[in-house]
């Protein structure tokens, strides 16, 4: 089962855009969008701050019990050092 986190970020150099994260079976990948009519594109390399925002989006989805505290621990495994 994938896990789809997504938010809007604003830079000087690019304006706003969405980002899309999808974990799936140890794997992640990164999208973003710029625009309504744009196709995703692949986002590298993600920034200490896009780790630190995916983290926050993903501790507050498990008292909810949307994600288990297993999920969240391997989303945390996944973060390079």
């Amino acid at each position: 089962m994938a896990i789809d986190f997504g938010w809007w970020k604003k830079t000087p150099e690019d304006g706003k855009f969405q980002i899309n994260v999808s974990v799936h079976g140890g794997n992640i990948e990164w999208t973003r969008k710029q625009g309504h009519f744009k196709q995703w594109e692949t986002y590298a390399p993600p920034t200490d701050e896009d780790w630190d925002r995916l983290l926050y989006e993903a501790e507050k989805r498990v008292p909810r019990r949307l994600i288990s505290p297993k999920q969240f621990a391997a989303i945390k495994a996944l973060r390079p050092q």
